[in-house]
């Protein structure tokens, strides 16, 4: 049994995991559950984003899937008999061969083990092949959307792109049946795609006041952040008693403080794109709200968000369901002509780009900057040119899209570029 933490992004890392590591163990996988989080306060289950039935017959001929414990084991207290595994009793991204010294004897014995709060608690080298491939069968092909999702995400992309335009292998996977027809592009061959960038500006509350950076809102701006990160965040906060603290000009010079929406203009239009751009602005709550946003929106106006894009009635069945708006947000990336994200590091963007690897056939490109590098060009503003800035930004950006395989250590859901993945027979 697994019971995943997070948002959308990360129960969908814990489900892939989940599966290789029932695999592994030789083990029946009960359907994860999602626990219920103060931060993204979502009741959402697996059925509710995903389609259960399609998800245990694509992986019926590689792990045991069921959808609740058998009769005879709902009695059983978990906790007292020493089945309850916990983040304390399993690093982060464990071994394998963790797995089967400390969790298998429990499951020979007791029957049943359940991970609580299971999360990136299995390493990616060195993990078996077969491992990597059905983590990568379960990410890639067997997690779909549910119908409702599925059909909102279509009717939010065909507002992007003013029409349907011309059906791709992202569409395909992501959108099912409600994937756009190309009929509209035929009956009016006058007009091309309308293409878009979609932008993953990681700048809500939690990102700022997870960073320990400062943004230049003074001492309101600190006390605020301050208050939020003692409320939401108390594992931080005592890892920070026990550290020596780094100053926030440091962290910004390490790359480590989140693009604010002015800087993501200054790269996007030091690449070159216009200011007629349409560009779909994932996620929502700006930290700063309007005028924070307002750089970004005065330079590019055509900036749209699913809220805008649909209408309260659309929106409605997803409204207190953050996992579930997400996933809306997850489709109108995935299947943008380019993506950039702000933040390499966030899930939303890793699960993001490893998709647009996986199904884009090179034509689908991530743009992701180098934030420490980055970082080092925005400190020369009093003195560094517009040319010269756009030299330095469109090469950092040249050096992060070069097609890579996965690197020992990395992400397979984020780089799947490598055999045990990539490579069908």
């Amino acid at each position: 049994m697994v019971s995943a933490n997070g948002g959308l992004n990360q129960q969908r890392v814990a489900i892939c995991n989940a599966v290789a590591l029932a695999s592994l163990l030789n083990a029946t996988l009960v359907l994860p559950r999602f626990l219920y989080s103060n931060v993204w306060k979502d009741p959402s289950q697996f059925g509710d984003i995903y389609q259960e039935e399609y998800f245990m017959k694509i992986m019926k001929d590689d792990v045991n899937i069921i959808k609740e414990l058998p009769s005879h084991m709902k009695s059983l207290d978990i906790e007292s008999i020493g089945s309850l595994i916990t983040d304390a009793d399993i690093v982060k991204e464990a071994k394998p061969s963790d797995y089967l010294e400390k969790v298998l004897p429990l499951l020979l014995r007791n029957g049943v083990v359940h991970f609580l709060g299971f999360g990136n608690r299995l390493g990616f080298d060195p993990v078996p092949s077969q491992l990597q491939r059905l983590r990568c069968k379960c990410n890639f092909h067997a997690l779909k959307f549910v119908p409702k999702i599925q059909q909102v995400g279509s009717l939010l992309i065909r507002r992007i792109r003013k029409y349907d335009a011309s059906q791709s292998m992202l569409d395909k996977q992501l959108l099912g049946e409600f994937m756009p027809s190309s009929a509209s592009k035929m009956n009016d061959p006058t007009r091309g795609p309308s293409r878009y960038l979609a932008l993953h500006l990681r700048f809500e509350v939690d990102m700022i006041a997870y960073s320990l950076c400062e943004f230049g809102g003074g001492e309101d701006e600190k006390r605020e952040l301050k208050a939020y990160r003692e409320s939401h965040f108390p594992l931080l906060i005592e890892r920070l008693k026990k550290s020596k603290p780094i100053s926030p000009s440091e962290l910004r010079k390490l790359g480590r403080c989140p693009l604010t929406p002015e800087e993501a203009a200054l790269v996007l239009a030091g690449l070159g794109f216009k200011r007629g751009t349409y560009i779909y602005l994932a996620g929502s709550h700006m930290y700063g709200g309007e005028s924070r946003m307002y750089p970004l929106t005065s330079l590019y106006p055509n900036l749209v968000t699913k809220e805008t894009l649909l209408t309260d009635s659309e929106l409605a069945p997803f409204r207190n369901f953050s996992s579930q708006m997400a996933a809306l947000d997850f489709i109108a990336c995935a299947t943008s002509d380019v993506f950039a994200m702000t933040d390499s590091g966030s899930q939303l963007s890793s699960l993001v780009s490893g998709f647009r690897t996986y199904y884009g056939g090179r034509r689908a490109p991530n743009l992701r900057p180098n934030k420490k590098r980055l970082a080092a060009i925005l400190s020369e503003n009093s003195t560094i040119g517009w040319n010269s800035f756009e030299d330095r930004v469109r090469k950092m950006i040249e050096e992060g899209q070069r097609v890579r395989a996965r690197s020992f250590g990395r992400s397979i859901y984020r780089q799947p570029r490598c055999p045990e993945c990539m490579c069908k027979s």
